[in-house]
């Protein structure tokens, strides 16, 4: 599985480093960190968020700040056999998050250049901001390394929203996905009901 680089003081509303221009020294540390936590924990995957837009700081900068920070991580974590992987996260939940859609992320990687940078698709975050799940998984499939599931609305287990998760199962089986899926949900009562989804949609 995977976890997040350092991303920040979480209770003060932070939300990651990689694009805050006057942080790369931490960003940098916390890339150290997170690889010795991989080689304990046996991780093979890292995950990077980009963070909340630094006010003040033109568009440019906070392009140039991230792709050179993805590219730092993804250099160092690919020495030592861990892969990256950017987070897209929707703006509602997250007001200000840099990174948010699809396209946007795509546009990062090819500038950041690196065979060890991968898309991690929360199918809960694109359906807010982008829907076409079925087809952007399909098509950048290579692209994509790790998948996270939560419904919409309400961001709990698969069967409480609008989202037809039994069809996205099969489909990813369709075109060839063999990452992880992970739960990242709120369970509607408790943790042990909510497992229920899995037999209702043919997960296990």
């Amino acid at each position: 599985m995977l976890f997040n680089l350092p991303a920040g003081d979480w209770a003060k509303g932070e939300r990651g480093l990689a694009c805050h221009p006057d942080r790369v020294e931490e960003f940098r540390a916390g890339v150290t960190l997170a690889i010795a936590y991989a080689q304990v924990l046996g991780n093979t995957q890292i995950n990077c968020l980009a963070g909340i837009r630094p006010q003040g700081v033109d568009d440019e900068t906070v392009e140039k700040t991230f792709v050179a920070n993805l590219k730092y991580a993804a250099d160092k974590l690919q020495a030592v056999g861990i892969k990256l992987v950017m987070e897209m996260i929707n703006t509602r939940d997250i007001p200000g998050f840099y990174l948010n859609n699809t396209a946007q992320a795509l546009s990062i990687r090819e500038q950041v250049g690196s065979d060890n940078l991968f898309l991690q698709y929360d199918i809960y975050h694109m359906q807010i901001m982008e829907g076409d799940l079925a087809r952007t998984m399909a098509a950048h499939l290579e692209e994509i390394n790790h998948i996270q599931l939560a419904d919409n609305p309400g961001r709990n287990e698969p069967g409480t929203g609008e989202i037809n998760y039994r069809f996205l199962f099969e489909h990813l089986d369709r075109i060839g996905y063999a990452g992880w899926v992970g739960c990242e949900y709120k369970p509607l009562t408790t943790t042990e009901a909510g497992l229920g989804w899995l037999k209702a949609h043919n997960a296990i």
